[in-house]
């Protein structure tokens, strides 16, 4: 039983994470600038944010259950973040032969992945103070 409620946060966590990255794709479609797709870079940067956040409070702390990380971290974050959709648009940018976009896209996406990860680590040992 408690292996099925397991899988039940999970798969709610990635329903409610891909609608909400589903939900940025299409509020940013319509972004010109530099035509690279933002929906899923700030949903891989974001989704990193938060993971960092989960990863600092429930590595330090008892406040995060087991089946709010299985949610949040596992589910949502899953749901939500992207590598997949990141590389197919970064191959869509090679075969296209848009390597200026496809260098944008690839630096801003790890780099700023890792780089939000860590200011989740940051942002959890404010809240923990």
């Amino acid at each position: 039983m408690q292996t099925l409620l397991a899988l039940v946060y999970v798969g709610l966590g990635s329903m409610l994470g891909g609608l909400s990255r589903y939900g940025l794709t299409l509020a940013t479609q319509n972004i010109s600038a530099f035509s690279i797709p933002y929906g899923t870079l700030v949903s891989n940067l974001v989704g990193c944010l938060a993971i960092g956040i989960i990863a600092g409070l429930s590595g330090k702390t008892e406040l995060m259950s087991t089946e709010m990380r299985l949610l949040l971290a596992t589910g949502f974050c899953g749901g939500f973040t992207t590598m997949s959709s990141f590389i197919y648009e970064l191959g869509q940018f090679v075969q296209d032969k848009e390597f200026f976009f496809a260098s944008t896209y690839f630096v801003a996406t790890l780099a700023g992945a890792g780089l939000a990860f860590a200011l989740g680590l940051v942002i959890s040992s404010f809240l923990l103070r």
